[in-house]
């Protein structure tokens, strides 16, 4: 029998993610049609908790990104299978105002109460896990923070801004490649 982290190491190594990204049509077609996962960082939210808070909720400007990036997913008809999301408030406020059904939260998606300061090793490769379960006829979204996204993964994360998310799509191989990445205010420009 092999040893678990080797068995970790052959089932991360097919996670095999393209760095080249769909145009925007191709990726809603795709969406339309179900089987993506789709991870995404929360909606924008200040980099301090707020006074009297007891953890970062989003600002203004995340609570209409927000809204508006589930508004699109419903006007292009993107079907939305499901969600899990990490337990912090902005995270499950991200969810609840792109009026996602049934969020889950996971502790594997969370900040573990240390906001930018980073994910482990074990949500990284958790999250990596999940970008290759992929849905039939709907897609899955997780919606996590910075430091989870670029544990799992480094290069395709790097960067990634405030509501931003990578598509993922099965590789043929029994893993995952990167389909697209897009922001939170391109939704809305998809039509």
């Amino acid at each position: 029998m092999r040893p678990l982290a080797a068995t970790c190491a052959l089932l991360y190594a097919s996670v095999s993610l393209a760095q080249s990204v769909a145009p925007a049509p191709s990726i809603v077609n795709t969406l339309r049609h179900g089987g993506c996962v789709i991870v995404m960082r929360h909606a924008s939210s200040p980099r301090e908790v707020p006074a009297g808070a007891t953890e970062r909720q989003l600002d203004d400007t995340g609570r209409s990104s927000a809204t508006a990036m589930g508004k699109a997913f419903r006007d292009l008809k993107i079907p939305v299978g499901e969600v899990f999301t990490s337990p912090t408030a902005r995270a499950r406020e991200t969810i609840r105002l792109a009026q996602w059904p049934n969020p889950r939260p996971v502790p594997e998606l969370g900040d573990n109460g240390r906001s930018m300061q980073g994910g482990t090793a074990a949500q990284a490769d958790w999250l990596k896990k999940r970008a290759t379960e992929f849905p039939n006829g709907t897609n899955t979204i997780l919606v996590t923070h910075f430091p989870n996204l670029t544990g799992a993964f480094p290069q395709q994360a790097a960067g990634m801004e405030d509501g931003e998310a990578l598509i993922f799509i099965p590789d043929g191989r029994g893993g995952a490649k990167v389909l697209g990445r897009v922001k939170i205010d391109d939704w809305l420009k998809m039509k």
